[in-house]
This record gives structure tokens, C-alpha cells and sequence, in this order.
């Protein structure tokens, strides 16, 4: 078995792969002729998105919706950066919330957003 990708359901998959380049400059590989689901360029494991009627034609179990008003859910995507201060700015500036500004911790250099479908991403300076 192999792990291939995560899928995130969200409100608006175009407006989350936008911000995405705004924010990390992921570009989008693929999206869907209706716009429900979209893939971010990120190699052989891909990061997704669907819209959540998308979900519930697939499934008709319910789930926890990720929201940023609401607690985040219990995982984060993690990004390697060359410039940790230059990639955090530019995640705030494109949108995301700040939630732990870089930050030197044993061998690691790491920061703290999310994203504005409400999405935990850490960033992690290469």
C-alpha cells in the first residue's frame, strides 16, 4: 500500500487552490469541468480539494466540516520553505491567520498558519 494523496472538502475548491498559489505558490494541476474538485501541483502526493456536495455523493456518512471560525481539526500539511520569515509573510499576506510566527525550536525552524478554508499548515524552513 501506498499513501497518494489527501483530499480536503471545502465551500469553494477554485478560491482554495487561488489561495494556495497566493500563499504557498502550489499551482493547480488539475481541476474538474464543474469546478468541484481541483488538485495543487505538489509531486507524486497530490493535495486535493472537493466541494462538500462532492463528499456527499460519495459517502453519506457525515463528517466534521473544517471551518476557520471553528476549532481546527486534529492534522496539518506540512510546507518546506528556504526562507521560513519570507514564506509566513507571504502566507498572512494572501490570507491566512497567524497563529505561530517562525520560531527556532532545538534543530527546527517552524511557523504556524492556517488556511482560509481552516486547514493547519506548518511551515518548516529546509
Amino acid at each position: 500500500m501506498e499513501f497518494v494523496g489527501q483530499v480536503i472538502y471545502v465551500d469553494n475548491v477554485e478560491e482554495t487552490l487561488d489561495f494556495y498559489y497566493q500563499a504557498f505558490g502550489l499551482s493547480t494541476s488539475s481541476v474538474s469541468d464543474n469546478g468541484e474538485y481541483g488538485e495543487l501541483d505538489t509531486g507524486s502526493v497530490k493535495i486535493a480539494f472537493a466541494n462538500h456536495p462532492y463528499a456527499q455523493a460519495h459517502f453519506k456518512q457525515g463528517y466534521i466540516r473544517a471551518h476557520p471560525k471553528q476549532p481546527a481539526l486534529g492534522f496539518e500539511l506540512r510546507f518546506s520553505c528556504t526562507n521560513l520569515c519570507e514564506s509566513y509573510d507571504k502566507a498572512v499576506l494572501a490570507g491566512a491567520e497567524p497563529l505561530c510566527p517562525p520560531s527556532f525550536r532545538e534543530t527546527q525552524h517552524y511557523a504556524y498558519v492556517r488556511a482560509i478554508e481552516g486547514t493547519l499548515i506548518c511551515l518548516v524552513q529546509s
